[in-house]
């Protein structure tokens, strides 16, 4: 009973309307304030148009008389800054919540008067509850069934558009089985668990019949799923080994290219005619030679670097994956393709171009679209500029792009090695010059 007066509906109330005063209050300091800034940016919109113009003056009315476009310009600005901090405002959304809930106690209690009032008269109950609740599972069901529908049909193509590589058909197809089935055994469940809700609502010509175990239905519950998932599981893992584990001739035939990742960049190396990249060493990292290439191994001599990834249609192609700094992760959705850069630790991913840039932009309608290499790992404030372009070419195409790629072994790190050899000489010679004094 203390505990009822304690929590005495008039306190709540009136606590709850201090705190939409505030809220409210709160929302119309902001947008206020929106509409001030609003003011600010219209005016130094108008003095920037009169700059460009040559009208002098230094209010926003010398401008709407300029043309139709400056006033359209000016008025969408000032509309965007004064909605954004309404909308954005926490305190709005609060109450809306909290107003949506006062709504339906209320509802609730002018219910319960109404029953109480017509059990006081000895009347029958005016609503039956059994049946509300279980239509309301009806109306669960096929409202779900409606949104697992339009999930599908609306957002479908995102996660089933048309693979660009010869591995990402058959991750699509391990996809597909895995929805079908989960789907099916979705509909199913869900059919039967609001449909018997429904089926046996509540009520006074029967009561409910207890059924605790029944050691059949228990191993056709655990039985028939353990296989599903692990069909499922091996099905995966021999698809995923085998796209990692390609064989040994055909590895050793892919072209070798080397992307590293960086805050906030990825750079990428060819290999040279012999298809082979030459070592690194992070201990030889210097400004002019970024990614620490050992020049002492003769195979980086021909290594090039590439503007862009620009890879050759039907051809294996191996990337090895470096970072510099911290975690990266190589990502290109469209080849079903993503591999963790890590510092310290080379990893690999290779695989087969099946659709050039020119083709996946007549299958997407697209005429602007282009292959992209993202970062899918929040590595650091400037995560977003982590894009770089993949184009897909036919082979000629792609041979006539990387002749014309410069090389990584460039004059200006040869004259940066030149001067570290004079350097390590003249301390060599003093070194000798001192002991011989000795």
């Amino acid at each position: 009973m203390r505990f009822n007066k304690f929590l005495n509906i008039r306190s709540f109330c009136a606590v709850l309307i201090l705190y939409i005063l505030v809220g409210s209050a709160n929302v119309f300091a902001r947008q206020t304030g929106g509409t001030t800034a609003g003011d600010m940016v219209a005016a130094d919109t108008a003095q920037q148009i009169n700059s460009e113009t040559g009208t002098i003056g230094d209010t926003p009315t010398a401008v709407s008389e300029s043309g139709t476009d400056t006033g359209t310009t000016l008025a969408t600005a000032d509309a965007v800054v004064k909605n954004t901090t309404l909308y954005k405002s926490v305190a709005f959304y609060v109450t809306l919540f909290l107003l949506l809930c006062i709504f339906i106690g209320v509802i609730g209690k002018v219910l319960k008067v109404y029953e109480l009032t017509r059990e006081i008269q000895g009347k029958r109950e005016g609503v039956n509850w059994n049946k509300v609740q279980a239509a309301l599972f009806l109306v669960a069901l096929i409202t779900g069934f409606y949104g697992t529908y339009w999930t599908y049909e609306t957002w479908g193509n995102v996660a089933s558009g048309e693979s660009a590589s010869e591995h990402g058909l058959r991750i699509d197809t391990m996809m597909m089985v895995t929805i079908t089935l989960t789907t099916i055994v979705f509909v199913i469940t869900q059919f039967l668990l609001f449909t018997f809700a429904f089926r046996y609502k509540g009520s006074e010509k029967r009561k409910a019949y207890f059924y605790p175990h029944n050691n059949a239905i228990e191993r056709l519950w655990t039985i028939i799923p353990a296989l599903v998932l692990t069909a499922l599981v091996v099905f995966g893992f021999f698809t995923w080994r085998s796209i990692t584990n390609p064989p040994e001739d055909e590895m050793k035939n892919a072209l070798s290219i080397e992307v590293t990742g960086e805050q906030f960049k990825w750079n990428v190396r060819y290999a040279g005619d012999d298809n082979q990249l030459g070592v690194r060493n992070y201990k030889l990292t210097t400004p002019i030679n970024g990614l620490g290439i050992d020049f002492t191994d003769r195979k980086s001599w021909d290594d090039k670097l590439g503007g862009e990834i620009v890879i050759p249609k039907g051809r294996p192609v191996r990337f090895t994956i470096n970072s510099k700094d911290i975690l990266h992760s190589f990502y290109i959705p469209e080849f079903r393709v993503q591999m963790n850069a890590v510092p310290g630790m080379p990893t690999y991913f290779q695989f087969t171009p099946r659709l050039t840039t020119e083709e996946m932009r007549e299958k997407t309608g697209n005429a602007a679209f282009d292959f992209v290499l993202l970062c899918n790992k929040i590595c650091g404030t400037g995560h977003y500029n982590m894009q770089y372009k993949v184009r897909v070419v036919d082979e000629k195409e792609f041979k006539d792009w990387l002749v014309k790629q410069p090389l990584y072994y460039n004059d200006d790190i040869k004259k940066d090695m030149q001067q570290k050899m004079v350097q390590s000489n003249a301390a060599s010679d003093n070194k000798k010059i001192a002991l011989n004094n000795q």
